[in-house]
């Protein structure tokens, strides 16, 4: 009898996911604006992950391309030191991008944990886990990476992305508390109780699919927190230039090589700008298509 059922159940799991992979590409064509979402953040991971491999650890210089304006040989001019802008934001992608998933885990994962298992645990639990995340709230992120900045250099994109994440962890586990504690009440929550099936079970298979879109929007909120902190800090001169990465790219254009009153120069500011820009867009894009994705009424209509 086992025998039987053992390959009926992995032929009905099989068509389950083949349904939902062809109900993802439906969601996908319906936007041409999602397909572009997707094309733009493969780009960048794809940039980020082989980008620097075309090219040499330490870029050289052109003595007699410094400052140069775009043109067809140099898309986006050259910098003060003759090396071609495109090149650079090209390696300082692998820092950037880096630093802001290891951010983005750490902080939806530390937090969607706490958030739920607090929410559905209530109780004692729920009380000393949002007295922890308040504690947290209230350190202020600015002035502790600053302070930590003068004893540790962040020169590992990895220790970045884990300062930064343990940092943002608080309001990721206080909104999903807040949506647990909604959730919970619900028919289907409580029909699961009913039938005795476990807090592992009800948590996994019932409670995160209905908060996927939600906590999809707090990886989007994390990612691009990320970039825009790491690149901030390293623009204001916070943080020693031990890595190649964007926000040392704005500064150096800015305070170096003058991109605010000389025009040779405004290819190295805009540069790292347009592509913080393009992979904000692209994952606004594609997070624009997760909540239909996961709600299968949306799907059908």
């Amino acid at each position: 009898m086992s025998a039987t059922l053992i390959p009926e159940a992995a032929s009905a799991t099989g068509t389950i996911r083949r349904n939902f992979w062809r109900g993802v590409w439906r969601v996908m064509k319906r936007k041409p604006s999602r397909m572009a979402g997707v094309i733009i953040c493969a780009g960048f991971a794809f940039m980020g992950v082989f980008g620097p491999m075309f090219y040499p650890g330490n870029l050289p210089g052109d003595a007699n391309q410094i400052t140069q304006p775009p043109s067809w040989a140099h898309w986006f001019g050259t910098d003060p030191q003759g090396r071609d802008v495109l090149a650079l934001v090209i390696t300082g992608s692998r820092y950037v991008l880096l630093c802001a998933a290891v951010t983005a885990v750490i902080t939806v994962v530390v937090g969607t944990s706490l958030g739920l298992f607090s929410g559905f645990k209530r109780g004692r639990w729920d009380t000393v886990l949002m007295r922890i995340t308040d504690m947290k709230l209230t350190i202020p992120g600015l002035p502790l990476l600053l302070v930590l900045a003068t004893v540790w250099k962040f020169g590992s994109p990895i220790q970045m992305g884990l300062v930064l994440g343990l940092l943002g962890w608080g309001g990721v586990a206080r909104a999903v508390r807040a949506q647990t504690l909604s959730l919970r009440e619900r028919g289907f929550i409580e029909a699961a109780r009913g039938l005795g099936l476990s807090t592992r079970h009800i948590v996994s298979r019932e409670l995160l699919p209905s908060m996927a879109p939600y906590i999809a929007m707090n990886m989007l909120i994390s990612v691009t927190g990320a970039v825009y902190a790491q690149v901030g800090l390293f623009f204001l001169g916070v943080l020693p230039y031990e890595s190649d990465n964007w926000g040392v790219m704005l500064n150096l254009a800015v305070f170096q090589a003058g991109a605010m009153i000389q025009p040779n120069a405004l290819g190295y500011l805009m540069a790292p700008l347009l592509a913080i820009l393009l992979l904000t867009l692209g994952i606004v894009l594609v997070v624009d298509a997760m909540d239909e994705i996961f709600n299968p009424r949306l799907r059908e209509e």
